[in-house]
């Protein structure tokens, strides 16, 4: 339920009343709850009895750096919607990773030359557009399953494969088939290895942002060269494009698209660096988002195995043994509905930051003008409020009925308002025809005795040690 009258809710949360402004609730050392080190030591034990204690907005501080998180869909709507242009991403998360990500989309503080990218990439990224790369996530997972059968992968006690690392190949192989036209299996190791290790580094740095990622040290050495094997794998690809020459046609990659897009409004193009950042953004978001969610909803299947037989049973109604196509995503509604449920349960990009441009009012609260204001979405979707037994994994959760019935931003696994994740259609096409061309021949078991999986909270939200389960085809 919500804690504020929606049509209350924008007057309240935008305009002072007549009423003194209240202080944000502060995480104290007497809280028992911990500071800095505690946040080091485990995020998201420090942050949820920030929100036991405190409620749906408190405010903490690390290194000194103010911040304050807040867990409730009308604030969440305020920040990203009602007053989206007055918090920005100059904050703590995005200042982070923007060594990685740079002035590409999902971090850029700039909010004119964001405006200016987002115009040139959006039209590529429509329902419509996502459907001319349907068939490389179907083509390429068909081959996965194929060297399953083969015996190719290693495997583990029982039979297990790396799930994780199996899709993160997967992820990998579908992103640079749509954007570069290119088989990318030997390199898609190395951009795994180095990403991992720049996501390892920076989720530490952010827990613990000491010494600063300027400093020559071994750990700001190992960043370094990861960035730079990422930035490789890019520019080489850029490189043999422009001496291709290729023109923008009818079976274009999203490379040849974004070398000719022109703004509508300056009527140029991106330089090759943003065209380097844009596309470095575009792996690295593909990349994680298919990654870690696939690797989550075969674990899931694995454990509810009447939500596994569901799936089956509506992928040999719909594709009658063949292999899914776009068309296919209207009525494969049930293996879309596993996708959102495994986004809400451990949604990768699981946290995020605005900062307050100015001084601002939510519900009461002064929100002073310079303020990090985090949402983490692992909380937002296990809010008790709004989510019954929220640790359930049941997908009957995304009916249109109940999904109608809730706040929207009671889940934001791509975010909201007008910076809304720009792949969301690309990846939940992605995730839905992944999931309904491997339950058409497998299924992935869990052998007993194997332990639990736990969140490892990075930059994004992995699993701990990866997800190990034994392929068998369907009987």
């Amino acid at each position: 339920m919500s804690l504020i009258p929606r049509d209350r809710a924008a007057r309240r949360l935008r305009t002072r009343n007549s009423s003194p402004l209240k202080e944000i609730p502060t995480v104290k050392a007497r809280d028992g709850i911990g500071g800095t080190l505690a946040f080091k030591r485990d995020q998201l034990a420090f942050l949820g009895g920030g929100l036991e204690r405190h409620g749906d907005i408190f405010r903490f501080r690390l290194l000194g750096l103010p911040m304050v998180m807040v867990n409730h869909p009308d604030y969440i709507r305020h920040v990203l919607v009602d007053r989206g242009e007055q918090y920005d991403k100059d904050a703590v998360l995005f200042k982070v990773v923007r060594p990685v990500l740079r002035k590409g989309l999902i971090a850029n503080a700039d909010m004119e030359l964001w405006r200016r990218q987002r115009r040139m990439m959006a039209p590529h990224f429509t329902p419509r557009t996502v459907g001319a790369f349907a068939r490389n996530m179907t083509d390429e997972t068909v081959r996965m399953l194929e060297r399953w059968e083969r015996g190719e992968g290693a495997r583990g006690a029982g039979g297990t494969l790396d799930v994780t690392d199996e899709i993160g190949q997967l992820a990998l192989r579908i992103v640079n088939r749509s954007l570069f036209s290119a088989d990318v299996s030997e390199s898609a190791q190395a951009f795994e290895r180095a990403f991992g290790e720049a996501n390892s580094i920076l989720g530490a740095f952010f827990r613990f942002p000491f010494p600063p990622l300027g400093v020559p040290t071994p750990r700001n050495e190992r960043l370094r060269r990861a960035i730079n094997d990422m930035d490789a794998f890019v520019s080489g690809f850029i490189t043999q494009r422009l001496r291709e020459d290729t023109p923008a046609g009818e079976e274009a990659d999203l490379l040849t698209l974004l070398l000719h897009s022109v703004d509508e409004e300056d009527g140029k193009g991106m330089d090759l660096e943003q065209l380097h950042h844009e596309v470095l953004n575009i792996c690295i978001g593909a990349y994680e988002t298919t990654t870690n969610t696939l690797s989550w909803a075969f674990y899931l299947l694995a454990n509810h195995p009447e939500v596994e037989e569901r799936l089956h049973a509506e992928v040999d109604q719909v594709l009658g043994g063949r292999v899914p196509e776009f068309e296919d995503l209207p009525k494969l509604s049930y293996a879309r509905m596993i996708a959102e449920e495994t986004l809400r349960i451990y949604s990768p990009a699981y946290q995020f930051m605005r900062r307050a441009r100015e001084e601002d009012e939510i519900d009461g609260h002064r929100m002073p003008a310079g303020t990090n204001v985090l949402i983490n979405s692992y909380f937002l979707h296990r809010h008790p409020d709004f989510w019954d037994d929220p640790e359930r994994f049941d997908p009957e959760r995304f009916t249109p009925e109940r999904v109608a019935a809730r706040p929207k931003h009671a889940y934001v696994p791509f975010g909201s308002g007008h910076r809304i994740c720009i792949g969301k259609h690309f990846a939940l096409a992605e995730l839905t025809l992944v999931l309904a061309t491997v339950a058409r021949t497998h299924r992935l078991v869990r052998p007993a005795g194997t332990p639990d999986v736990h969140p490892e909270a990075l930059i994004t939200l992995h699993p701990q040690g990866g997800v190990h389960l034994r392929p068998e085809p369907r009987s």
